[in-house]
């Protein structure tokens, strides 16, 4: 179920963006030679339940008017509105009860001018019936009732087609299957969607240095924060996501491994290993069919992308070793990739405009994803105080729910001016 690169995909589109060059590559049109050579995953046929956390690959229409009869909505008295508009507490109008009418009731009654039926909620109204007074402005009798205050005319009533006509598109292509369409999409009488499946993401860390969690780094040992880290964040963008490990400095080890997960990946992504020093293995390795660009980014400023077997191979993301940089470049090229696979629109994270709160420097020539903290001020609007970044961006990260960037140009932004802040929202 792998995507299927287009035409003119990495690396071919990569080099013309010039990707690959000794020049740093902006971002944009970095993403833009990665995105263009993508297509979303084949669709499938799925249960509705089994398809919560999916995106929509068609658009939805409903077969049917929702609500699909006239029904109480309310527990009472269906009425006629003629019968009971002189009523008054001095001066009750008496009804005749002639019935009572629960959910399951699928029999038509109708009224006559001077009855009532007493109705529980969901119950089929009785025709010629417009109202349903509350029992609390009745005596609530059973055989006959009197009505002390005058309901509106379709009060306590659902109409057929209330909330959503016949032919009504319930759903757009693109959309992800919330619980709440699904409860639209059963009332609406349809048990089966066509969506994009969850893309399937292994996770591999590298380096000779790595060791397991549960233990505290040591020299010449780090701890593999990245694949817990990175595997959590491809979880909450929603793809099927798994942590093979750490594999070590060794090239026929590490050909072995991406051979292995191609049959249960739509995309690999390893991290360690992109720079050019000695003891960088992945970029030797991997250099004939992933593209290691120097990009105009900060903190994360080496990032791989190719397709791990050939051009109808499994799409593959090498970030660094750094666990903040890895997570910066996570969101700014495995997210993006992953949602384009899923077939998510957008692919990018929503961002606002907010005004800073303290002054903050920049590197300059490069574009700056600070991790910072957002908050809605009452006014309207956005106000954005910057975490730590740099080095300790991994730090910053725990603390934020905001991406502040800031561009190539900004070697300097004051407190009190605008700026753009991505918007991280860890409940997905």
């Amino acid at each position: 179920m792998t995507a299927v690169p287009a035409k003119g995909s990495l690396p071919d589109a990569a080099r013309d963006a010039g990707v690959g060059s000794t020049a740093r590559v902006p971002l944009a049109d970095y993403l833009a030679g990665v995105l263009r050579g993508l297509r979303p995953l084949p669709p499938l046929d799925l249960e509705i339940t089994a398809a919560h956390g999916n995106v929509l690959a068609e658009d939805v229409v409903g077969p049917g008017p929702v609500p699909a009869f006239d029904h109480a909505s309310i527990d009472g008295y269906a009425a006629r509105f003629d019968d009971i508009s002189d009523a008054q507490p001095g001066r009750p109008v008496r009804l005749s009860v002639v019935g009572d009418l629960v959910a399951s009731s699928w029999r038509p009654v109708r009224l006559t001018p001077g009855t009532c039926f007493s109705v529980a909620a969901g119950a089929l109204m009785p025709v010629s019936a417009d109202v349903v007074v509350p029992s609390g402005m009745t005596d609530q009798g059973m055989a006959a009732v009197e009505v002390y205050h005058p309901a509106k005319r379709g009060h306590g009533v659902r109409r057929a087609g209330d909330e959503l006509p016949a032919g009504a598109v319930l759903a757009r292509a693109g959309a992800y299957v919330t619980p709440p369409l699904v409860s639209v999409l059963a009332a609406s009488g349809i048990g089966h969607v066509v969506v994009r499946p969850s893309p399937r993401v292994v996770v591999i860390a590298t380096g000779d240095e790595l060791v397991d969690v549960g233990r505290a780094s040591q020299p010449g040992q780090v701890v593999d924060a990245n694949s817990h880290a990175l595997t959590a964040a491809a979880a909450e963008a929603g793809a099927h996501a798994y942590r093979v490990g750490i594999c070590d400095d060794d090239p026929e080890g590490l050909r072995g491994l991406l051979d292995d997960q191609m049959l249960r990946a739509d995309l690999i992504i390893t991290t360690g290993g992109t720079g050019t020093g000695p003891g960088d293995m992945v970029r030797r390795i991997l250099s004939r069919t992933v593209v290691f660009s120097d990009l105009s980014v900060y903190p994360c400023s080496s990032l791989g992308y190719g397709n791990y077997g050939g051009p109808n191979g499994v799409p593959i993301v090498c970030l660094p070793g750094d666990p903040g940089a890895a997570l910066i470049g996570f969101e700014v090229l495995a997210r993006p990739v992953i949602q384009l696979l899923a077939g998510a629109d957008p692919v990018f994270r929503p961002s606002v405009r907010a005004h800073l709160l303290e002054t903050v420097s920049s590197p300059s020539g490069m574009r700056e994803f600070r991790p910072a903290y957002i908050t809605e001020r009452r006014g309207g609007g956005y106000t954005v105080a910057p975490l730590a970044g740099g080095p300790y961006t991994l730090s910053g990260l725990a603390d934020a729910n905001g991406l502040m960037v800031l561009g190539e140009k900004v070697i300097s932004a004051a407190a009190g001016s605008t700026v753009d802040v991505i918007l991280l929202d860890r409940r997905r």
